[in-house]
């Protein structure tokens, strides 16, 4: 059963719209006026709001800048209500994020149809999209089935073929796509005055890359380069923002997406400070052979440079190499040229917690 929050302060418009809602077999919430409604959301997390514009305390406009600032109510789709019909005020109400906008007096098809309507395109976003560009394109495409999204040229996006060692951007340069790799793996790294490079990142199938800086709208901070021939999707700059600056269930989803790769490159930092250097190169390899294990073609064994490799733990790869020299003797790994094969990753586990 879907769980709607109301908000009106008109006792007898909340009761009556109450009422209705539950005869369709929802759920209902009732809040008496903007406060208490915005504490009821943190609180249930009901699948839609429902919320009139002109209350005491705190009106509608006020209701849905103070959930849209909260991360775990900023994706609830949200229905104004209200007596006025000027077109300055649904102007005001959709440039704020609401999802639709009923006058009153409705009647009870036209509240149950913009309900239903509003549910239902939710769930197309909530759906876990296979990390693919056939699912990213399932993503953009299902977006684009909304009114407001309707004028998105897909044609734009395209895949590229990058070629081993060809940069897909590099530091100091502006931000005009996002990208999205379908198939390969691609590193970032920043480079010191000296050359020396620390890889900052490594990105595998279902990733997307390059998008706080283009986000922020800042030169890149760092650059990104092919370790094999991939796939990448190129996304335009134009077409991320419309998806992300005009609906917010998008926006949501994306920011869910982005919030995971976030979390571990931060987690990776940490450890880089204050973790040895065995370690680190503990972490280095169940990284690496994580990206690695995804590949239905995995064989067991990792193939990456010990440049790379000395790149991702933040150390010489003097010294690297002493430390795979180290775990081959301790029967932790096994080399082949430039090829790992990860023998007790137990081990390694508890030696980088």
């Amino acid at each position: 059963m879907k769980k709607i929050l109301l908000i009106e302060d008109n006792q007898e418009i909340r009761e009556n719209t109450a009422e209705i809602l539950s005869l369709a077999n929802y759920e209902v919430i009732e809040a008496e006026n903007g406060k208490v409604g915005v504490d009821l959301a943190k609180k249930e997390n009901p699948d839609l709001i429902i919320c009139d514009i002109m209350m005491p305390q705190l009106d509608g406009y006020g209701v849905l800048h103070m959930l849209s600032k909260n991360t775990t109510t900023s994706s609830i789709p949200f229905i104004f209500l209200t007596a006025k019909s000027e077109k300055e005020d649904f102007r005001k109400g959709m440039n704020l994020g609401a999802d639709d906008y009923l006058t009153k007096p409705f009647d009870d098809l036209e509240l149950l149809d913009a309900v239903e309507m509003r549910l239902k395109k939710n769930e197309i976003l909530k759906t876990e999209f296979q990390k693919s560009v056939q699912g990213i394109d399932n993503f953009i495409q299902e977006a684009k089935g909304y009114e407001e999204l309707n004028k998105l040229i897909s044609d734009k996006r395209k895949v590229t073929i990058f070629r081993k060692k060809q940069h897909l951007f590099s530091e100091g340069n502006y931000p005009n796509n996002l990208y999205f790799l379908n198939k390969g793996r691609i590193k970032a790294y920043k480079s010191n005055e000296e050359g020396r490079e620390y890889i900052t990142n490594l990105y595998k199938d279902g990733d997307f890359i390059g998008y706080l800086d283009l986000m922020e709208e800042k030169a890149y901070r760092e650059s990104a380069m092919a370790l094999e021939e991939s796939e990448v999707y190129i996304i335009p700059k134009e077409d991320f923002f419309t998806l992300l600056y005009q609906n917010r269930d998008v926006a949501g989803k994306f920011i869910k997406i982005l919030a995971d790769n976030l979390a571990d490159k931060e987690e990776r930092l940490l450890k880089l400070a204050y973790n040895s250097v065995r370690k680190r190169v503990a972490e280095a390899l169940l990284l690496v052979e994580k990206q690695y294990k995804e590949d239905p073609n995995y064989k067991s064994e990792v193939s990456i440079t010990r440049e790379d490799l000395a790149s991702i733990v933040g150390a010489s790869k003097e010294t690297v190499i002493r430390t795979l020299a180290d775990f081959k003797d301790e029967n932790l790994i096994d080399t082949r040229g430039s090829k790992i094969t990860i023998l007790n990753a137990t081990k390694l586990e508890r030696m980088r917690n």
